[in-house]
């Protein structure tokens, strides 16, 4: 692979990248980084967190030349931080669209459920994660100290941040984590499970379902019956028949809560541009990813009324090409079936189950089909809208999630019906059970058909992945026992559905082959069919708006200025300027080595520097009143760290602290003046509504979604628009939809209100939707005629499934962007993709039936052996850690002596305490009113902070009514081995800390309570 080739693919799935990728153990093992070029990427971790120090990597590996071997060993130091999926982008070998889709919809999950999955036993669950090879001993460690440091709940959410940078696949054991740690309820609740006895699904659910989690839901459903859903695993809308409006009001209810949206976990990679004349690769195949949904649902849907006019049955009626592509699956072989979305794949699923059913019956033989989902709500969707509906009246169909009524076990809804629809994960769990001898365990010989929706996820680390990899062992030693004249196990038939498969990274047509084939191969498929439909009259227009460079920028030339300031007080440098991503890299490494030095005052300046940097960036993509805001709040919260909770001692302010604060005050009134001048906002925002107001004057009725890439920019971009005037003249009424996970500094959705707002937008009440990334994989909107992705790119899967958004007729599709932003050049790269996977597929099919079925075997044999190797070195992984007494922590913020780390003992694996009564003496306690606005579920988590200057250190939790100060080892400076470092989590640091001694700490206090009485009398 040429270093050209591997940047521009580093390049193009830059979104996704900085989301997968873990910067502090990354770069300990970076050796063709110099110091030099690590110190900004640390300043950056430290200053402004993970994602910007992944930027600024990112930005040094694409901007910069490097020696023979740079990206082997990327790849290598990637894999050994447990960042595996983002090994598969840089290698050009991403999940397939729909497994990609799955695997965002998962973390959409998570994040929506995340307040539940909080009152986990996080030390158990990370135990038993980490022996399931999900969890890194680094990620156990940092988990493990965010516990003990600051409770459970701090804890969980390290946990769950960590797990989703994972490989796919983590989602399914981490649900086999839960029910093995006694967790079953949230297992349940996120696989989609019976849950208690109170939730069966109706009307009145405030949780919403319809928009997924970006990890376990894809645009894959079909937009006829349920308009919250994707048709098969493209976004598409259509008008609800009346009859179903309760249904789809009710399915988008529930659905909502179990998959979850968060505007953090944007796709990755690039999508399609204005003109690619230049890219005319497989034009004619590309047309395969078009088409129209509209028409599928009255020319396929024949019923069958009995002489009292009461529906008997529903006649499946396939069109010729629907018929082609089901030839092969009809003679029972594995398929996979290729097309676009609104073209009837689950349509063709349906019949071949059917008639693979009453086949099996004909000769006698039992028959038993599950069909299975990367998302909660598709589990309905596909209930309701297609096997439930045409064949419910002749065989027992069921479904289990968490929108089910179903209260009893899925071996045994397994055993009473004839087709089952299910998630993956919950077929994943019980295999697994069945494995270990579990009672509860299923396996899969009991299925005759297996249909895996949005099959292009079975991809390395995936759930369907897994299921399959199971298969495939079985197959291979089902060989082995023929020739030993034995009787085989029996596995079921494949057939996989996917509309968009993608490249799985690939820059080169031969890759983009190997992946096809890679796919064919983990689903065992005979082969693999697809169409062409011809040119699609409803695809949108496809532009690219970008606004030019705003000539002044008085609002940010004070930001910069006061940096300057900074600059200039704390003796800083900056190689790069302010406002952009490699500025944020170079400060957070500027205050993490600031914090190892002990040298405060550069480090507190690091730190607002970053926020400064932050609002920089806000002012050139929302208003300036929202960086402004954004500013205002930060100081605020920073003054009120240091006033003491007690009333006691003052905390110590330094007097670079006092500087700061001053430098802020004395520029406050002049920032919020110049804020309130609308000649001095950024283009990009002028050029939004510009097109806003267009499409609502030149529409007779116009509805329209915008894509942004945060949550904050969201809330402000819908703030702006209904405090615009103009806007509500043309008749715009919007409102903002954002993820229900509790991953920003921006409040989330509830469950209630994501579902209030998809009810209005659907109802027409709101015709403008500002959302986050998840909407466009989780949402069918009826008559969406134009879309917009405001200064947000994502790969070529993400970009056909927000294009498929506009599905009315005259629609658009519309790219704002800041010129030189890079956002046109992906958008090209997207749809150059697009091409080459078409292109690939077609090359697949055209392969000689010998060749075909080598690639596929030595792809199903390096699939097992990589399995295995994979189990070995579970086995065998064991990390050496020293003595506890070797280590010394001090405050980050104002270098205070703390404690030694053989004060630090581990409760559950998990959280690091320290309950000595020289360490009470250190430090006060706050309540968290953060976590209190939220309502969250837990016992005394208040902030325990250093006396001297307020730095938070972590919370007080309590463990079996004993307070335990829970410490948190990124706000620490540790000195290991007479080094100063700075850790992010706790598994980082290679110290055997001893087990909280419950016992001996019960008797103390105990004691203690007893001289207290003693004492009154």
């Amino acid at each position: 692979m040429e270093h050209g080739h591997e940047k521009k693919t580093i390049d193009c799935f830059r979104n996704r990248l900085r989301r997968l990728i873990v910067v502090e153990p990354v770069l300990d093992r970076l050796d063709f980084l110099s110091a030099d070029q690590k110190e900004p990427i640390r300043a950056k971790l430290k200053s402004e967190g993970n994602l910007r120090a992944v930027d600024l990597l990112l930005q040094e590996l694409i901007s910069k030349d490097y020696p023979e071997g740079w990206f082997r060993e990327l790849l290598t130091a990637l894999e050994a931080a447990g960042c595996k999926q983002a090994v598969n982008y840089m290698e050009n070998n991403p999940p397939s669209p729909t497994l990609e889709a799955e695997n965002d919809s998962c973390m959409r999950l998570i994040n929506l459920l995340q307040l539940t999955l909080e009152d986990m036993k996080t030390t158990h669950v990370c135990e038993s994660c980490y022996q399931k090879n999900v969890l890194t001993e680094e990620d156990r460690q940092n988990i493990t100290a965010e516990t003990t440091l600051r409770g459970d709940i701090a804890g969980a959410r390290v946990l769950l941040s960590r797990l989703m940078k994972n490989e796919i696949g983590w989602f399914s054991q981490f649900l086999t984590a839960l029910e093995e740690t006694g967790h079953a309820g949230l297992a349940q609740e996120l696989r989609g499970d019976p849950l208690r006895d109170n939730e069966a699904v109706n009307s009145e659910s405030d949780e919403p379902q319809a928009l997924m989690v970006e990890t376990e839901l894809t645009p894959q459903t079909e937009k006829k019956k349920v308009e919250m859903f994707i048709d098969d695993s493209s976004p598409s809308s259509i008008s609800l028949p009346p009859s179903l409006e309760t249904q789809a009001s009710f399915f988008s209810a529930t659905s909502l809560q179990d998959v979850g949206l968060d505007s953090s976990m944007d796709s990755s990679g690039v999508n399609s541009s204005l003109d690619t004349s230049d890219l005319d690769l497989a034009s004619r195949d590309l047309e395969l990813y078009k088409g129209s949904d509209e028409e599928m649902e009255t020319e396929q849907t024949a019923e069958i009324l009995d002489q009292s006019g009461n529906e008997t049955e529903r006649e499946i009626v396939l069109r010729d090409y629907q018929m082609e592509v089901a030839l092969p699956a009809l003679e029972g072989k594995n398929i996979i079936i290729c097309l676009p979305t609104g073209s009837g794949k689950t349509r063709v699923a349906v019949y071949i189950t059917k008639q693979h059913l009453e086949s099996r019956q004909r000769l006698g033989q039992p028959g038993k089909v599950v069909v299975l989902v990367n998302k909660v709500p598709l589990v309905e969707q596909h209930y309701k809208a297609e096997f439930g509906k045409f064949l419910k009246n002749r065989y027992s169909v069921e479904r289990v999630s968490g929108d089910s009524l179903l209260k009893i076990s899925f071996p045994q809804v397994v055993e009473k019906n004839d087709i089952i629809i299910c998630t993956a994960q919950i077929l994943e769990n019980s295999l697994a059970k069945a494995k270990q001898g579990d009672e509860d365990g299923i396996k899969l010989s009991q299925f005759t058909l297996m249909v895996i929706d949005e099959c292009h996820h079975t991809q390395k680390g995936g759930v369907y992945n897994h299921i399959m990899v199971r298969y495939l062992k079985q197959k291979h030693t089902n060989i082995r026992l023929v020739k030993e004249q034995k009787d085989p196990v029996n596995l079921p038939q494949i057939l996989g559905l996917t509309a968009s498969p993608g490249v799985g990274g690939a820059k080169t047509q031969q890759k983009a082959e190997e992946h096809i084939l890679r796919i064919c191969a983990n689903l065992d498929a005979y082969t693999i069919k697809t169409k062409s439909l011809g040119e699609e009259s409803n695809a949108p227009y496809k532009r690219i708006a970008s606004a030019q460079e705003r000539k002044e920028d008085p609002f940010g030339d004070v930001i910069k200025k006061i940096m300057d300031e900074i600059h200039t007080h704390a003796e800083l440098n900056p190689l790069c300027q302010p406002g952009t991503q490699n500025y944020e890299q170079w400060v957070v490494q500027k205050e993490q080595n600031a914090a190892k030095e002990d040298n405060q005052g550069v480090r507190v300046c690091a730190e607002h520097l970053r926020q400064y940097n932050e609002a920089l960036h806000q002012s050139n993509t929302i208003r300036m009143a929202d960086a402004f805001n954004f500013l205002d709040k930060y100081h605020d919260e920073e003054i009120k760290k240091k006033i003491n909770a007690d009333d006691e001692d003052n905390i110590q302010i330094t007097d670079t602290e006092r500087f700061l604060f001053g430098l802020f005050k004395d520029n406050k009134e002049h920032l919020r003046k110049l804020m309130k001048i609308p000649a001095y906002e950024n283009n990009t925002l002028a050029q939004l509504r510009t097109l806003i107001l267009q499409e609502f004057t030149s529409r007779t009725k116009a509805r329209g979604i915008i894509f942004t890439k945060t949550r904050l920019s969201a809330i402000a971009l819908s703030q702006w628009i209904q405090e615009n005037t103009k806007f509500e003249e043309v008749g715009v009424r919007a409102s903002h939809l954002i993820g229900g996970g509790d991953q920003s500094v921006v409040k989330p959705m509830t469950a209630a209100e994501q579902k209030d707002i998809l009810n209005k937008f659907r109802e027409g009440e709101i015709n403008l939707l500002i959302a986050t990334t998840v909407a466009e994989e989780g949402l069918d909107i009826a008559e969406c005629n134009f879309v917009i992705r405001y200064c947000l790119v994502t790969n070529e899967i993400a970009m056909i499934q927000a294009r498929g958004r506009g599905r009315a007729e005259d629609s658009s599709y519309t790219v704002v962007e800041e010129a030189g932003s890079g956002v046109a050049e992906r958008e090209s790269v997207n749809e150059y993709k697009e091409k080459m996977m078409s292109k690939a597929i077609a090359r697949v099919c055209a392969l000689s039936r010998e060749v075909y079925e080598k690639k596929v075997k030595e792809n199903q044999m390096q699939t097992i052996m990589e399995e295995r190797v994979k189990a070995k070195k579970k086995q065998q992984k064991c990390m050496v850690k020293q003595d506890a007494s070797k280590v010394k922590f001090n405050c980050r913020s104002c270098g205070a002596v703390v404690c030694s780390g053989e004060n630090i003992e581990i409760i559950e694996n998990m959280h690091h305490v320290n309950v000595t009564q020289a360490f009470k003496e250190l430090f006060t306690v706050r309540e968290n009113t953060s976590l209190q606005e939220r309502l969250l579920d837990y016992e005394a988590n208040g902030v325990i902070a250093c006396k001297q200057c307020g730095q938070r250190w972590g919370s007080m939790m309590l463990y079996k009514s004993i307070e335990c100060p829970c410490l948190h080892i990124k706000n620490f400076v540790v000195t290991y081995d007479s080094k100063k470092k700075v850790f992010s989590k706790w598994n980082e640091l290679a110290i055997r800390f001893p087990a909280f001694d419950y016992s001996l700490h019960a008797d103390l206090v105990t004691q203690n309570s007893d001289d207290e009485t003693e004492d009154m009398e």
